[in-house]
């Protein structure tokens, strides 16, 4: 039996251990971005993210715009300047040609160049006059945006609202966020269950994600964790019947 000397088996011991310890990662975490991931009905992932809509790396992002007016554009700042600015301008030119005047769920889809920000599509849904804005038409928008992402296919979709960037405090961030949650999975429940009786074509989204600032985060998961308890309960008192007498 070869024998081996303490201070040779000791070394040899902190090396194996070396090897053995985890990775340290290159992120600081100081800096890192902060996000939430929880799970929601037919195993949909609410990510909660710390980040804007010009860096979220998705095939759709969307956003949205209440009605053009020249007052609502100087109250405008932050995230949807700088989203207009990487983008060359591209929404300002459609908002002031009333081309995309922001009428309520009015739609306008976007591809975006490379250089410009990182979402593959652009999706602007408007909100309609600022006055007229309630929780029941952010569950709308919220409808919407899956039924657009569900027509081009995006399995990873990012939302920002930008209601705070518009200068809007009508409504608690979390309660506009549990109203679009609401909206989104309870529209995706629905297009699971055509797809289920040969009267969609398939598609699954395997993400959503929320997009939320620092001053607002916490309320953010809170509204998206009360969305996800609603959709539920919602979606389990659904008819089970089938939609159609001819589907496949």
């Amino acid at each position: 039996m070869t024998r081996i000397q303490y201070p040779l088996a000791l070394a040899l011991l902190i090396g194996i251990g070396r090897l053995l310890a985890p990775c340290a990662t290159a992120t600081d975490p100081a800096t890192a971005v902060k996000e939430t991931t929880l799970q929601g009905p037919d195993r949909v992932a609410l990510k909660v993210r710390m980040e804007g809509p010009s860096t979220a790396d998705v095939p759709l992002q969307v956003v949205c715009y209440f009605r053009y007016t020249k007052e609502g554009v100087k109250k405008m700042q932050g995230a949807p300047v700088e989203l207009d600015k990487n983008l060359g301008g591209v929404i300002a030119a459609l908002r002031e040609r009333g081309e995309f005047g922001g009428d309520a769920l009015e739609t306008v889809l976007i591809d975006c160049p490379d250089g410009t920000i990182k979402a593959k599509k652009l999706l602007l849904v408007g909100l309609g006059d600022e006055k007229d804005l309630s929780l029941e038409l952010m569950e709308k928008v919220g409808r919407t945006a899956l039924r657009q992402a569900a027509a081009v296919g995006a399995t990873k979709v990012a939302f920002a609202p930008l209601l705070r960037d518009q200068g809007n405090e009508a409504f608690k961030t979390g309660d506009v966020e549990t109203a679009i949650i609401r909206g989104m999975l309870l529209a995706y429940d629905t297009e699971r269950r055509l797809q289920s009786q040969g009267l969609a074509k398939a598609y699954t989204l395997d993400e959503w994600r929320v997009e939320a600032g620092p001053a607002y985060y916490d309320e953010t998961v809170a509204g998206v964790t009360k969305a996800i308890d609603q959709a539920e309960a919602a979606v389990k008192a659904r008819d089970s019947k089938p939609y159609s007498s001819k589907g496949k």
